[in-house]
């Protein structure tokens, strides 16, 4: 069995889209996962299965979704092996222990690359934000006093942008991994 993390986008969210972690899991139990666990409140999963298409993975757990709360929440299925490896690969200036510093990974949840998600998003504030691509993913990082002036904190949140993202902090990301 292979060990996977699913990041739902936009659940628990300002009362929108609201699942409880209990249900979340259950639907989890429900298509067969095993081992499965919840980090936080904000749509992380940790779970196993027999199947090796992280995509058909998402699919499942996004109609399953749909079919007991209406919602279409966007599912990111990564093998928690591979993210580890690609957290092997951050650059030295991500996922520090500076607290002034706001660490981000961002999984794409469209067919879209990194390359073309960064020219549709432009460049990072200089000197406020660093982005870096390895894979399929985007280091980001900015300086928490300068983040209403970043650039890339202002467009992912965008319509056109955002849905095609879903966003984890170093923390999160390393609480999946653990």
């Amino acid at each position: 069995m292979t060990k996977y993390a699913a990041f739902l986008r936009g659940i628990n969210i300002s009362g929108r889209n609201k699942i409880s972690m209990k249900d979340l899991k259950r639907f989890f139990i429900d298509l067969g996962f095993s081992d499965v666990s919840t980090v936080l409140n904000s749509g992380n999963v940790c779970f196993k299965s027999d199947c090796l298409d992280g995509k058909e993975l998402s699919s499942r757990i996004r109609k399953r979704i749909q079919e007991e709360t209406g919602a279409m929440i966007p599912v990111y299925v990564i093998e928690t092996e591979s993210l580890n490896r690609i957290l092997e690969h951050a650059p030295v200036w991500w996922g520090t222990d500076d607290k002034g510093i706001y660490d981000n990974l961002v999984f794409i949840l469209t067919e879209e690359t990194p390359e073309e998600i960064c020219a549709q998003i432009g460049e990072p504030s200089d000197g406020w934000e660093q982005i870096s691509i390895y894979e399929d993913v985007i280091f980001w990082s900015f300086d928490l006093k300068y983040y209403q002036k970043c650039n890339w904190w202002k467009k992912t949140a965008t319509n056109g942008i955002a849905e095609k993202l879903t966003i984890r902090t170093a923390n999160t990301i390393r609480k999946v991994c653990r």
